[in-house]
């Protein structure tokens, strides 16, 4: 039981990644490299203020949400300049900054160390949360993520969204400000991201400086294109398939190595026949 709820906790996790880098870039189009930066802002943060300040866990997380909101914001009025291929790779210049930053910075990160012994929320300041505890709190945000997604996606915001995905210069023409929506959609993401990296931090107690890597943000970016685009569900369906993969190979008695391996085939293989024979993805209603 408590190797299911483990799992479920970290489909939770990765489902709120999945799911406000879809907005981003299944409803909007905009093709950010940079997710994983915002994820790894949110963990610091809570990480930092959970084992330096001994603050609460909801205020750790709100604190790391608007740290990140910040950080989001600077970048974004920037990014929202661009589309296409300039965005992807501004995206990743800004990747590589937060990166170092984590990196380098020794007396506030603790650099390639990372940080050990980030505590679990308490339960009405008596005792840690356990993980079906644990679970139940993860859920309840995932939840909140999910309802908020939905509205912004059949509002018209998301409306707008999708016809920016479609063809950002004729809604330029009909007087809409793209670049405003553009910064108001990644901001609205990567606070999400934020929440996913705080809860990932504090569950597993550690953190360093890889979860804001780009090998992370290609992780996610695997989520919402094997689940699909454009598709609320998509990301759910991607997050539980890229997590019970190795979960699954742990069973066949390989040594690491072969099964590390041999995940790297079934990713490929995967991803290059969905780009083959459904390039929307699974549940995906957008065709990159």
């Amino acid at each position: 039981m408590d190797y299911l709820i483990h799992i479920a906790i970290y489909f939770t996790i990765f489902s709120i990644t999945g799911m406000s880098l879809n907005l981003i870039v299944g409803y909007t189009g905009l093709f950010s490299i940079t997710h994983a930066s915002f994820y790894g802002i949110g963990a610091y943060t809570t990480a930092l203020l959970l084992t330096r300040l001994g603050a609460g866990f909801l205020m750790s997380v709100a604190l790391g949400v608007l740290a990140t909101f910040v950080a989001a914001l600077l970048a974004g009025a920037i990014l929202s300049r661009f589309s296409g291929d300039y965005f992807a790779i501004v995206s990743l210049g800004f990747s590589t900054i937060v990166f170092a930053v984590l990196l380098n910075w020794q007396d506030l990160t603790r650099g390639g160390q990372g940080i050990f012994g980030v505590p679990r929320p308490s339960l009405f300041g008596c005792r840690p949360a356990s993980n079906p505890d644990f679970l139940m709190l993860s859920t309840a945000f995932f939840g909140a993520v999910f309802l908020i997604c939905r509205f912004i996606v059949n509002s018209s915001f998301g409306r707008v969204l999708k016809a920016i995905r479609e063809d950002e210069e004729a809604v330029r023409i009909f007087g809409y400000n793209t670049a405003y929506y553009k910064l108001a959609v990644f901001v609205t993401g990567s606070m999400m991201a934020a929440v996913a990296g705080s809860l990932y931090a504090s569950y597993i107690g550690y953190i360093d400086p890889s979860v804001s890597g780009v090998n992370e943000s290609v992780f996610m970016f695997v989520i919402i294109i094997l689940g699909g685009l454009g598709s609320l569900c998509g990301p759910l369906l991607g997050a539980l398939f890229l997590i019970l993969l190795p979960e699954g190979l742990r069973y066949l008695g390989l040594p690491v190595i072969v099964s590390a391996k041999i995940q790297e085939f079934i990713y490929g293989t995967a991803l290059t026949a969905l780009m083959l024979c459904r390039p929307q993805g699974l549940a995906g209603k957008y065709k990159p």
